[in-house]
């Protein structure tokens, strides 16, 4: 028995809506194709996509699948794989398909393309372990003839791209201007109860960058990370901001940042994502939202004030606010006085929404509306969904993440242009009322 059959991928099959096969690829002899019968009758015709989990286990076979429009892509195994492991792989196949086929790739694109997919099939997988998945360099060895011969690289450029430790990256790229565009994009989450007590709040963030640098630099980022402050400051308690569940795009040495929380790569050449992460701690919330909604005179009138406070820096300002105030299903029609921009009573939302294109830092302003009700055959009592508020703030960081440093290392030492923005937006920001 293969001990190291842990992480084995039997098949791939790709299937379109009515369960007929339209590629399939066995990697080892232990599943067959009849197992695409039992897939086709216990999955897409009892209609369990969407509503079941993407993990099936039919006749001592995992089947894990995944879709892109009409099409499904099925990994068959009769191991104890580790799903996120395949489903990675499902997703990385999905993209180079987007590559090669265009973002739309269809059923007759699939047919069309039978050479070169069954190409990719074998490139991406090796008896069931998966392979090299990196679009940049399966382009430069399965092109089927649309790349002109001086394109063609070098057979041992090629050959350390393909089995070499940097295969996002190619050498000898050169740029006029070396420049480096970073942002960090966040997004809050907030839940307040009736009495305003938080529920739930965190910050979720993106690093993307842009990167237009010659050769292969070594870049060293840098965040104001609490627990690489503290050891740089000796123990002093210098402000710092408390980073959790951090995920990088794999260009980043992980074994530097697991010893001693540097991030260290050589970057993609172009737009990427450099990591993901999470922060619970003391968080800066952009604006408070103090409610007041009472409902009068025999459930016939409702009203609603609303204070809303910005509590960012008066320097700033937030863009593309709208604050949706939920009024009973009943709503005949609603007064609304308001400090500034715009608010109307709009029935196919069952809300009053509120939307200010542009609201200063350390800004107040005021909502109050009468909200008259029809009379109803049975009166039942209103739910009261919570106010969603959306916004977006440039050059402000909910999390108080900060960009410390970017250092470009290159052997040539040229000097590099960076710059740095920030963005927080709304994620699910929700006050109960």
């Amino acid at each position: 028995e293969d001990k190291g059959g842990a992480t084995m991928i039997s098949m791939i099959m790709v299937l379109n809506h009515k369960g007929d096969i339209l590629i399939s690829r066995q990697y080892r002899d232990d599943v067959s194709r009849a197992a695409a019968d039992s897939f086709r009758l216990q999955v897409i015709a009892a209609k369990e996509t969407g509503t079941q989990a993407p993990v099936k286990r039919i006749e001592n076979c995992s089947f894990l699948y995944t879709r892109h429009l009409k099409m499904y892509f099925v990994a068959l195994t009769r191991s104890n794989v580790n799903p996120a492991l395949v489903f990675e792989y499902l997703f990385q196949k999905i993209k180079i398909l987007k590559a090669y086929l265009g973002e739309e790739f269809d059923e007759n694109s699939m047919r069309n393309n039978m050479t070169l997919i069954y190409e990719l099939m074998d490139e991406t997988m090796d008896f069931g372990y998966p392979q090299n998945c990196a679009v940049d360099v399966l382009r430069l060895y399965i092109n089927l003839g649309n790349i002109r011969p001086q394109d063609e690289p070098e057979p041992s450029q090629l050959t350390s791209q393909i089995t070499g430790a940097i295969d996002w990256r190619r050498e000898g790229i050169r740029h006029k201007k070396n420049e480096v565009y970073i942002d960090v994009l966040e997004s809050v989450n907030l839940l307040l109860s009736t009495t305003g007590n938080i529920l739930r709040n965190e910050v979720t963030g993106q690093v993307q960058m842009n990167t237009k640098l010659t050769g292969m630099p070594e870049c060293k980022f840098g965040l104001n990370d609490k627990l690489v402050i503290e050891k740089e400051s000796h123990g002093k308690r210098k402000p710092g901001v408390e980073i959790d569940d951090c995920t990088f795009h794999r260009c980043v040495r992980l074994g530097k940042f697991d010893a001693d929380r540097t991030i260290t790569f050589i970057p993609p050449d172009g737009e990427f994502e450099l990591m993901r992460y999470r922060v619970t701690d003391n968080i800066n919330l952009p604006f408070r939202i103090i409610p007041a909604v009472q409902e009068e005179h025999g459930q016939t009138r409702v009203s609603i004030n609303l204070k809303v406070i910005a509590n960012f820096s008066d320097k700033l300002f937030a863009t593309h606010v709208v604050i949706k105030v939920p009024v009973p299903k009943n709503t005949a029609r609603a007064k609304i006085k308001n400090s500034f921009g715009r608010a109307k009573y709009e029935p196919e939302q069952q809300a009053i929404v509120w939307r200010v294109k542009r609201f200063p830092g350390k800004a107040e302003c005021m909502l109050a509306a009468d909200v008259d009700l029809m009379p109803t055959v049975r009166p039942k009592a209103w739910s009261r969904p919570p106010i969603n508020v959306e916004f977006q703030v440039p050059m402000f960081t909910a999390s108080g993440v900060h960009v410390r440093f970017l250092r470009v290392y290159d052997k040539s030492g040229y000097h590099t242009n960076r710059w740095v923005r920030y963005i927080t937006k709304a994620g699910g920001y929700q006050i109960r009322i």
